[in-house]
This record gives structure tokens, sequence and C-alpha cells, in this order.
């Protein structure tokens, strides 16, 4: 006879299967992205923006060569690691750690090709947003980040709901922009610039916690509230309803959530109602008393 695996066996195996599949998201988006900066970027001495791309320029500035990059990355990360030790949670902050230690080692012992790998600037400023912007994104998918302004918008999202984040992000790459501008030139800068927005555009893709969905749910089975609330933790706005042709009751909800929790949405759904009305769009944006959640 078969013995039953217990519950809490279970879900421990669950639990620890999961958090595998981040470290494996963590570790590969961890890799790509110096990948994709040292292969298809630094040949052309462009910056990449944000702390790096300070880095990029302290190193340069200093001993006119990309070496020290990985170094200066690490040292003005740490202040902003005790800013998330205080606020966010302990697995954010080792799994960013982990992040940045491979990061800032692969920037620095990474050969930079003699001649750049794609014969225009154009592509290798593609490839390199493709590789980097998917490298970030797995970061932040598996709820750890690739450090630096990363830190700063977990930070602020969950301390400061109201905070702009993006603008903080714009101020910082403008003046990182500016100062490529200043030491390489202008054509330089505004190709760094291509790169910045590729990168982000394509990490925002694969980060699905960015994502905002709102499901609409019509149901005569209160469970289906209950659930959402107890299981999911979010927000559900009811109001009562009747079916125009049956004249039955029925219970219209409304819950945001982001793309994450979808899978789980769906699930409570179909367990306590298999018949419910179920509408899920993507919102373009999420204003108000609505939880940025960093998934364990």
């Amino acid at each position: 006879m078969s013995q039953n695996v217990p519950a809490s066996s279970a879900d421990k195996n669950a639990k620890l299967k999961h958090q595998l599949y981040q470290y494996t998201l963590l570790i590969i988006g961890s890799l790509l992205f110096p990948i994709g900066v040292t292969c298809f970027i630094v040949p052309w001495s462009l910056n990449t923006g944000g702390l790096i791309g300070i880095a990029q320029i302290l190193s340069y500035t200093l001993i006119q060569g990309t070496a020290l990059s990985g170094v200066f990355n690490f040292l003005m990360n740490i202040p902003l690691f005790i800013l998330a030790w205080r606020k966010l949670s302990k697995n954010f902050v080792y799994k960013t750690l982990l992040s940045l230690v491979i990061q800032s080692t692969l920037l620095s012992v990474l050969p930079v090709p003699s001649e750049p790998i794609l014969p225009d600037v154009l592509s290798n400023v593609i490839f390199g947003a493709i590789l980097g912007g998917v490298g970030i994104g797995l970061c932040l998918q598996s709820a750890g980040s690739a450090g630096g302004l990363d830190i700063l918008g977990m930070y602020f999202s969950v301390t400061k709901p109201g905070f702009s984040v993006g603008k903080l992000s714009y101020a910082v790459n403008a003046f990182v922009e500016l100062a490529a501008a200043f030491i390489f030139g202008i054509p330089n800068a505004l190709y760094s610039t291509m790169f910045l927005v590729l990168a982000y555009f394509i990490s925002d893709k694969v980060h699905l916690q960015n994502i905002c969905m709102y499901g609409l749910i019509i149901t005569n089975v209160p469970d289906v509230k209950e659930h959402l609330l107890t299981d999911l933790h979010r927000g559900v706005t009811a109001w009562n309803g009747f079916g125009a042709f049956t004249g039955d009751h029925k219970e219209i909800l409304l819950c945001v959530m982001n793309r994450y929790e979808v899978k789980s949405v769906k699930k409570i759904v179909r367990t306590y109602d298999p018949k419910a009305f179920f509408i899920l769009c993507e919102g373009k944006a999420v204003l108000g008393n609505y939880e940025r959640r960093l998934m364990e």
C-alpha cells in the first residue's frame, strides 16, 4: 500500500522547489546582465546608466578602463543594502546580495572583446539590451533584484507608495548620460540612452509583477469572496446584482492583483464556483491603496 505524504512534508517540498526555481532565475539573470554589458556595450565604450553606469564612469576616469567598474558598483550598493535590510524582506536582501556578487565579479573578470562582436553599434546596443533586460527581469521575477536603483524602487514602493520611483530613475539616468556625453561625446550618450530604454522595456515585460491585472467575477457562492480575502490577502470590492434573464441573485466581485497572483485567483474561482463568470483584463495603471508586493 502506498503511503500518503503528510501535508506538512508536501508543503516543504513545494516550498523548496519554489525556492530552487527562484534562485535558478536569479543566477541566470545575474549572469546574463554582465555578459550582455561586457560583450556588446563595453567594446563601444557605451554607458549602461544607473549605479553601474556611474561605476563605469568612475573606473574610466581613474584608470582609463572598466576593470574596476564591478568593484565601484559593489561599494555604491552597500548603503542601499543597509536601507533594504531595515525595511524589506531578508530574503530579498540575500538574493540581491548574491546577484550583486555575481554581477560585480563578472564585470571585473570577464575579458572585453578586442573587436566588437557585431560590426555596427546599433546591433550591439539591441543585443546587449536584450541580454541585459532579460537579466534584470529574471532577477526581479525571483523576488530579488539586480541591485542599484532596483533596491531603491522596491524600498520606496513599500515605504512611500505615492513616491515616483520612475522620476527618481529618470533623474539619476539623465545625470549619468549627461556625464557620458561630456566624457565620450553626444553620439555615445544617445546610443547609451537607447540601450537603457530598451533594456528596461524588456525587463518590464519579463518582470510579471509590474503587470497589474483586474478580475471581475460574477458568482452566487460567498466562499469565492471569502477565500480571495483570506488566501490571497487582496482587497475585494463587492456589490449585489442579478441575472437579467433568470432574475437570480448574483454577487459581483472586483479584485486587482499582479500577474503572479492570477494562477491563485483562477484556482480559487474554479474550486468554489466552477460556473462563475470570470473576466480577467490587464490594467494600464493602478493608483491609490494598492499594495505592490515582493513575491516570496
